[in-house]
């Protein structure tokens, strides 16, 4: 005999119907576990973010000397981009730099009338920030010689422990992100699971009757399978109104008035709704077909 999807929808409702405390704690447990997920994405995002972007200021800077040509700065350009790992060099002529120093402190710059003590610079950017330190040493120690890559220049940047310093920062930070993450999303699958289980061990014997009658595996768990996904999908709605409640109460109005709160680019809310959507029906099917499996076994 065939049976149509509608059937087992139906029998899948009827079934929650009869069983509302386990299907009721199923839901909250999911709803709960996805409200922490909704959060915690964002949270680990902006952690990043803040990680990757002060990695992306990690410089080297090269200061020419004060009496340098700008035959002599193309002649260092050049050379500054034939070092490895280098992704891009940026320039500042003295008139620049001067120029950016007076918008900074225009009172300590004014009595020295057309006067300008300060040099070209060059701001060497690695391809990974890693990879500073190595160019840094190559511009200190050109070939091995103990020299200055080229006799033009007057000066390098020397924050080395400060660079290592911030890229052992920014590593464990992206470390301790990536396991936390890890750990939660194990955590909320272990959790849901176990309260599909428990729900599923209320009705046992309701999935022995079933079978001694000679139903199949796939026609007992179909509806199981499909209630776990209208639950999934349920909790996920809920998670989501309670987060977009609390994100247009609390976090919007924040947003405007504080920088720190309104500067992280994280996952847009739509993308976040299709993120929990998806989890809160596949974690909730899969886990009340996989938990099926040890009462099939009559």
């Amino acid at each position: 005999m065939k049976f149509s999807l509608g059937f087992f929808v139906r029998e899948s409702l009827r079934a929650m119907r009869r069983n509302a405390a386990p299907s009721f704690a199923a839901l909250a447990t999911i709803t709960v576990t996805l409200i922490v997920v909704g959060v915690f994405i964002p949270i680990v995002q902006a952690t990043r973010g803040a990680a990757d972007s002060a990695q992306n200021q990690v410089l080297v800077d090269v200061y020419m000397k004060l009496n340098a040509t700008n035959a002599q700065d193309r002649r260092v350009m050049g050379e500054l981009r034939q070092i490895p790992n280098v992704k891009h060099v940026g320039f500042e002529s003295k008139a620049q730099v001067l120029a950016q120093q007076k918008k900074q402190n225009p009172v300590a710059y004014q009595v020295l009338g057309n006067v300008n003590p300060l040099p070209a610079t060059f701001h060497v950017s690695p391809k990974s920030p890693s990879d500073v330190l190595a160019i840094r040493a190559a511009i200190m120690n050109a070939g091995g010689s103990g020299h200055l890559l080229d006799p033009a220049i007057g000066k390098v940047s020397n924050h080395t422990q400060d660079t290592k310093k911030l890229l052992t920062v920014t590593r464990f930070v992206t470390i301790t992100a990536a396991v936390l993450a890890a750990l939660l999303v194990a955590a909320s699958v272990l959790l849901i699971g176990n309260t599909i289980r428990l729900s599923l061990y209320a009705r046992r014997r309701e999935v022995e009757v079933m079978k001694l009658v000679g139903a199949t595996d796939w026609f007992i768990r179909w509806p199981f399978v499909i209630e776990g996904t209208i639950v999934g999908a349920f909790g996920a709605l809920l998670a989501i109104a309670i987060l977009g409640v609390t994100k247009l109460a609390v976090l919007d109005p924040l947003a405007k008035n504080f920088v720190l709160i309104n500067a992280p680019r994280t996952i847009g809310f739509p993308a976040l709704i299709i993120v929990l959507v998806a989890a809160g029906v596949a974690v909730s099917a899969l886990g009340s077909g996989l938990s099926l499996r040890r009462f099939l076994r009559v």
